[in-house]
């Protein structure tokens, strides 16, 4: 496996994580967003990821190691059942005093939030890493000067 694999496997992951987290922010943004009626209510927002496979050849053996990116396929609406509450003087209450919300778990979009962004950072140290090994191996060189 190249440096440049290693670069583009971990550049495909905090692609991947950047759209998670694009998704959380909205989720979060709308919680509290109200409608009149429970077709209108946001609907949460969720990336879908698939794993793409390929092999690289080592130029010194016949041997092929896997490698593994991360791919965005898509960014789907949680189909949850919006929250009906009793708030009669809400503006946008029905003849009945009734108002929507999203079914958002505030809660479980942080713990989201939380795991993106970690996940973006291993892959920054990652990043750090390589340059700092790359960097290791320019330094060899200038040793035989």
């Amino acid at each position: 496996m190249s440096f440049t694999d290693i670069y583009s496997i971990a550049g495909s992951a905090m692609t991947a994580q950047t759209v998670r987290l694009n998704t959380v922010a909205s989720n979060l943004a709308n919680a509290d967003a109200v409608s009149a009626n429970p077709d209108d209510a946001y609907q949460a927002l969720k990336p879908v990821f698939a794993t793409v496979y390929s092999n690289t050849q080592l130029t010194t053996r016949n041997d092929s190691y896997p490698n593994a990116e991360v791919r965005i396929v898509d960014v789907v609406q949680n189909k949850g059942d919006a929250e009906k509450r009793f708030e009669p003087h809400n503006p946008l209450a029905n003849d009945e005093g009734y108002v929507y919300y999203p079914d958002i778990d505030v809660v479980s979009e942080m713990a989201d939030m939380m795991s993106a962004t970690r996940s973006f950072e291993t892959n920054v140290e990652v990043l750090s890493n390589v340059k700092s090994m790359q960097q290791g191996l320019l330094r060899l060189g200038e040793g035989s000067r």
